[in-house]
């Protein structure tokens, strides 16, 4: 097994042949540690570039904005407009990739511009092996994925943030605000800010990590860690998060008993054959 200095000089390597870049850039560990390593490598000739859309919750904005300051890379918001296409708002299983699409067609209209030859994102390894539409998407556009390519799974990006002292090193995995929303229900403007405005609430009362997931007939079914559902004994909070989230809109509130779980809506897709998850670009190009 290779080092983390051997991966962490293979992941630089990989990024100084692009020459320059734009990194697709959430502030999430993946993305900050390509970011990172990307400044490293190039300099002035990386850039990161957030997607601002309704399903990027204001906290993550913030939280890419102050991440790419002390990563000390050029940073740039790029409104997107995925609402706008009718196969993104129909939330099939296949949502995130009309969302990337979205993203990596404004960001190749956008290279000249910026400076840039190439992008780039924050795909590892260990993405590879689970339900990724979005892979298709960066496939089309040729957009590199250097963790991925360098063989780098998530426990060792987490290991060269923490390394490279970024502070999300540590952060759990928070998706966009479209991924509580079941497959086949439509992702709204209302929807969206319905559920990261319950989030936000739930965070205030100390649940964190949350998932507020949205199904049919406006119910919000929340994840919390198992540890915290004991909590859900105390009769005046259990009240209050009933009157807050019916304030906001959902008709109906249930704790899921099974606790947080990642990627739980996926369990929708379990009576379905899934499609093989392409590669990255250089993985297929060298096969």
């Amino acid at each position: 097994m290779p080092t983390l200095e051997e991966d962490r000089d293979a992941l630089m390597a990989s990024l100084r042949k692009l020459e320059s870049c734009a990194v697709a850039f959430s502030g999430g560990v993946d993305s900050a540690g390509v970011a990172k390593a990307a400044a490293l490598a190039l300099g002035a000739r990386a850039v990161a570039v957030t997607a601002v859309r309704p399903s990027l919750a204001a906290e993550e904005r913030e939280t890419a904005r102050v991440v790419a300051r002390q990563i000390g890379i050029r940073h740039v918001e790029l409104p997107t407009a995925e609402l706008a296409k009718p196969a993104y708002v129909q939330n099939a299983p296949d949502r995130c990739y009309h969302c990337k699409s979205e993203l990596y067609t404004e960001l190749g209209r956008r290279l000249a511009e910026l400076g840039v030859a190439a992008i780039v994102n924050g795909t590892n390894a260990d993405d590879l092996g689970d339900w990724r539409p979005g892979l298709k998407a960066g496939a089309e556009h040729q957009v590199r994925s250097p963790l991925a390519e360098c063989g780098i799974g998530k426990a060792r990006v987490r290991e060269l943030a923490r390394y490279w002292n970024l502070p999300v090193w540590d952060k759990p995995a928070s998706p966009c605000l479209a991924s509580r929303i079941a497959y086949g229900e439509e992702v709204t403007p209302q929807r969206l800010a319905m559920i990261e405005a319950a989030e936000r609430f739930l965070t205030q009362q100390g649940f964190s990590p949350l998932r507020v997931r949205y199904h049919r007939g406006d119910l919000a079914r929340i994840e919390v860690p198992l540890a915290l559902l004991p909590r859900l004994s105390d009769d005046a909070l259990r009240q209050s998060i009933l009157d807050e989230l019916g304030r906001l809109g959902f008709k109906f509130v249930t704790f899921d008993l099974a606790g947080l779980r990642s990627g739980s809506l996926n369990r929708l897709l379990e009576l379905e054959p899934r499609p093989p998850t392409p590669p990255p670009a250089q993985a297929r190009a060298t096969s």
